[in-house]
Parts: C-alpha cells; structure tokens; sequence
C-alpha cells in the first residue's frame, strides 16, 4: 500500500449511495473477464445526479466518454458515503476507474467494510467538513502514516482520522490477504 497518494481531487456531497456509484443496471458484467471488469470502471458514479457531479462547480464528469478509468484518484465526499445496498461492486467500481482513497465526513458501515474487506481502496474520514473547501480538480497529497491531507493547488494542510486497525488490513490488500498473512486461515 502507497504511503502517499498523491491525485486529482473529485469532490461529492452528502448521502452518495451504492446506486449512485454504481447503477444496478450496470451490474451485469463478470468481474473475472477482463475486458467485462473494465465496464465497472467506465460506469462509476454514472448514478450521481449531474448537479452532485463534481460539486462545488457541478457537470463535471467522472469518466470521459469511452473510457474506464477516471482521471480522477482520489474522492472528497460529505456524510454517509456508499449508503443505500451492500453491494461489493461500489467499492470495486471505483477501484477499477482509479480511485485510490475516498475520504469522506463519514461511511455507511457495509461500503466502509468492503471498501477494507475487498482491499479495494482506502475509505479515510476526515476530521472537518472538506467537500466545500477542496475543489474537483484539485491536485491533492495524503500522507497516510501522519494522517494529513495536502491540498497541493491551494497550499493548504487538514488533518485527518487514522486508519487504526484498519491499516494492516489495506494494506494487505483486503481481509483474506491479511488472514493468510497471518496464518489465520
């Protein structure tokens, strides 16, 4: 697991649910063929409503055209992030588009879980209210290990809640991983 992640920040409100980040039309596709798996990246937040799109400045699209994979790695969300159905494909649709980490004020439970679970990507809940103060677009540093978040664009610093026991888990890749690792299974 990277220690620092440094990406283009897109930025979402409050309540983004399982729909939103990946449709259940979408659902369809086998995740062990490849070129199937790329359709969870290229439909990733195809859900959230075009004036949540990008926010503050909104209609900014999260994957361009054709592609799979966004040019955006890290996601700043509000409150209650990946609510809605408990569905493994939302945390791995974001994965295979790109992200990296979301850091969000707070996570539904079970997206937090598979998030950690799945080793799809690091969920980090951030300390203050960050979605009106970062920018989509921004260039962005988190320092994992200190539990700081750059905003490189701005030069400015927020601090941000550790990971705790999480940490070993993503950065195992995923629970299993971390069983075998740890020769619990």
């Amino acid at each position: 697991m990277e220690k620092i992640i440094k990406g283009k920040a897109y930025v979402l409100g409050n309540n983004i649910d399982t729909d939103q980040i990946i449709p259940a039309e979408h659902l369809v596709y086998s995740t062990s063929i490849p070129n199937e798996l790329k359709m969870y990246g290229h439909f990733a937040l195809s859900g959230v409503p075009i004036e949540k799109a990008g926010l503050p400045d909104g209609n900014i699209p999260f994957i361009e055209d054709e592609n799979s994979e966004s040019e955006f790695s890290i996601i700043i969300a509000g409150t209650n992030f990946g609510c809605g159905s408990s569905r493994e494909h939302a945390p791995l649709s974001l994965n295979v588009a790109g992200v990296k980490a979301i850091i969000a004020e707070s996570y539904a439970r079970i997206f937090y879980r598979n998030s950690v679970d799945g080793g799809f990507l690091i969920p980090i809940e951030s300390i203050n209210k960050l979605n009106d103060k970062i920018e989509t677009g921004d260039e962005l540093e988190i320092d994992i290990i200190n539990n700081q978040l750059k905003n490189i664009t701005k030069n400015l610093f927020y601090e941000l809640k550790p990971l705790g026991s999480v940490f070993e888990i993503v950065e195992s890749g995923g629970l299993f991983n971390y069983a075998r690792k740890n020769k619990m299974i």
